[in-house]
């Protein structure tokens, strides 16, 4: 044991000296009136062969107990859009002030529903090639489903050992979107790495999905059955649609003309909508109105891209051209084939959440009940697919004094999954009620003691 501990303080020391000037504390940022009124750490930790990617985060402390309380690893959905997206409009410290923003000079103001109320948040720019992320070779500038998850394992293994004081926070991989896909691998990479003796022993409890895709096939394909349940599409569309496609309405048969004919009347209903929250106007993407969401994309392409900010940032010089919140040459589509850059080579990742059954995982499933992206309807069937005792029945759950959504809870043995939805918000759950994702949030990390069954 004594040997065990010396070698683990000699890792230690030896990637601490490595990396000491790879992060630094930053104290101001342009746009936001005075000192940063929380701690915000960047920097670059070096991952793969020779350290060939290097990985840049945005770290920020819990603003409540940052040695007792949960450290979440976050990575943007995509693949391939940058954490400064979620760190700067959706559940980080600071947020876009819309109304004192112009293209040109963006302001910031306080967010007081950050999920860093309640955590410490390591937003990280993953895979390579996303946000400030670069690599130093070419063999490292393309990565995979399946690579980003070891690549998330052995960055937050690094991080940690580069930060020793957060080793017994407990630890979470988290993320939104087509991270669904991810997190439940990279989730159990740290379980396995444990199991091996791997050194620093992680303190892994589990994982938490926002929106998440999980199975390509399930998800998108339940698109048709929300539409249905939200009245999108009339009951003769949805009956005839499904008896014609033979409940397949993505992988379709070109010769099948009466399901051809009937998906055309399902898009012709759907497709002036914005499948985000189904509630929202349909904005411009190339030109939109300030007040629009999609502007949040136009307002920190300008402001990331200025020599001010990036130098604030401590981003290395020269080492991006120019940032951009999604890479188009990693980012996934329906029937999306690989690139140069990017393998899609996880389908589902519902057989990695069968595995974390076995590891006594404690994972939170989060959807808004207005997301067309990736509906709750798909969510629901993988979740059944795993077979797992009901411990508590679906049932309302409120904010204020009002209904904010519905929740069940699935246990055995020492798992655990909560799957939870927050009515009347879209794919980005926080954008759209931020105060019921943070409560939801906080509950669940909270939260220490669950039924199982024997």
């Amino acid at each position: 044991m004594a040997i065990k501990l010396l070698l683990v303080f000699f890792i230690v020391l030896h990637l601490t000296a490595l990396s000491i000037s790879s992060k630094l504390v930053v104290k101001n940022l342009p746009g936001f009136h005075g000192d940063l009124p929380f701690t915000l750490e960047t920097g670059y930790v070096g991952i793969g062969e020779d350290d060939a990617i290097q990985v840049f985060y945005y770290f920020v402390e819990s603003q409540r107990d940052p040695l007792q309380d949960p450290l979440l690893l976050y990575t943007a959905g995509g693949p391939g859009t940058s954490a400064l997206y979620p760190f700067l409009y959706q559940i980080g410290p600071l947020s876009i002030n819309f109304e004192n923003s112009t293209w040109t000079n963006v302001t910031f103001e306080l967010n007081e529903k950050s999920w860093t109320k309640v955590a410490n948040m390591i937003f990280v720019d993953l895979p390579v090639g996303t946000g400030f992320s670069y690599s130093k070779s070419w063999e490292a500038t393309s990565s995979s489903d399946s690579g980003l998850a070891l690549q998330s394992y052995e960055f937050i293994q690094k991080w940690l050992v580069e930060h020793p004081r957060f080793l017994n926070n407990p630890l979470y991989i988290s993320g939104i979107s087509y991270m669904g896909i991810v997190i439940p691998a990279a989730t159990l990479e740290v379980y396995k790495g444990n199991e091996r003796g791997n050194q620093p022993e992680l303190n892994i409890k589990g994982c938490l999905c926002v929106s998440p895709l999980t199975d390509k096939f399930n998800d998108f394909n339940s698109r048709l059955e929300f539409a249905h349940r939200v009245a999108l599409i009339s009951d003769d569309i949805y009956e005839a649609t499904k008896e014609t496609c033979n409940g397949n309405y993505i992988s379709i048969d070109p010769e099948n003309t009466e399901c051809s004919n009937n998906l055309q009347r399902v898009d012709e209903c759907t497709s002036g909508l914005n499948i985000a929250n189904i509630l929202d106007p349909v904005c411009d993407a190339a030109n939109p109105e300030p007040i629009c969401r999609e502007a949040a994309q136009i307002y920190l392409e300008y402001w990331a891209n200025y020599k001010v900010v990036q130098k604030a940032l401590h981003v290395r010089e020269g080492t991006i051209e120019t940032w951009h919140k999604n890479n188009d040459s990693l980012h996934y589509d329906i029937n999306q084939e690989d690139t140069i850059y990017y393998s899609f080579d996880i389908f589902s990742s519902v057989d990695y959440h069968k595995q974390l059954v076995a590891r006594n995982a404690q994972v939170l499933i989060l959807n808004g009940d207005h997301d067309m992206n990736f509906p709750y309807v798909g969510t629901e069937k993988w979740i059944k697919s795993l077979d797992i005792p009901i411990a508590s029945p679906w049932s309302p759950w409120s904010v204020s004094n009002q209904v904010a959504g519905y929740q069940t809870v699935y246990a055995k043995n020492g798992y655990t999954l909560t799957y939870e939805t927050i009515k009347g918000a879209g794919h980005g759950v926080a954008l759209y009620k931020p105060e019921e994702a943070l409560v939801t949030v906080d509950k669940w990390l909270s939260s220490r003691s669950y039924l199982s069954d024997s």
